[in-house]
């Protein structure tokens, strides 16, 4: 399987099963698939969402939006609930190219990818238990 490392970009290739342990980054030491979100910036985006065989769903967020910070133990919840799917942030004024070239207009707002394309786009604040039902009824969906 192939995970982009959400720190530095490189592509890592990982075993499905077999040894246990945490699959860390060859080259920067960041473990590969965290069961929390990682941060994504206007550099790292791009590679990150279209370069990891597992589905990607990224919060376009804002530090100033009582929604988004409302949303952010929910996100966390709900990406210890789908160990499959690779949650990703990004704060859209620190990114504003990763958002404009993702057409955002309102915070939140949640894309998932999968194969670099996306799949499914939600805007609004969610609970976990809404956030996980809607991640898996777009998977089912596309595949």
């Amino acid at each position: 399987m192939q995970i982009c490392c959400h720190a530095c970009g490189t592509i890592n290739r990982v075993e499905r099963e077999g040894r246990s342990g945490v699959a860390v980054c060859g080259r920067c030491g960041e473990e590969l698939m965290p069961t929390r979100p990682v941060s994504l910036n206007d550099l790292t985006f791009e590679r990150y969402v279209a370069s990891n065989d597992q589905a990607v769903l990224v919060d376009f967020w804002a530090k100033w939006c009582a929604p988004c910070r409302m949303m952010g133990p929910h996100f966390e919840d709900a990406a210890r609930e789908l160990p499959d799917v690779r949650f990703a942030k990004l704060d859209v004024d620190a990114h504003p190219r990763a958002a404009t070239a993702s057409a955002i207009r309102a915070v939140p707002t949640l894309v998932l990818y999968e194969a670099g394309k996306e799949v499914g786009r939600h805007s609004g604040m969610m609970t976990g238990r809404d956030l996980v039902a809607w991640v898996r009824r777009q998977r089912s969906r596309n595949g």
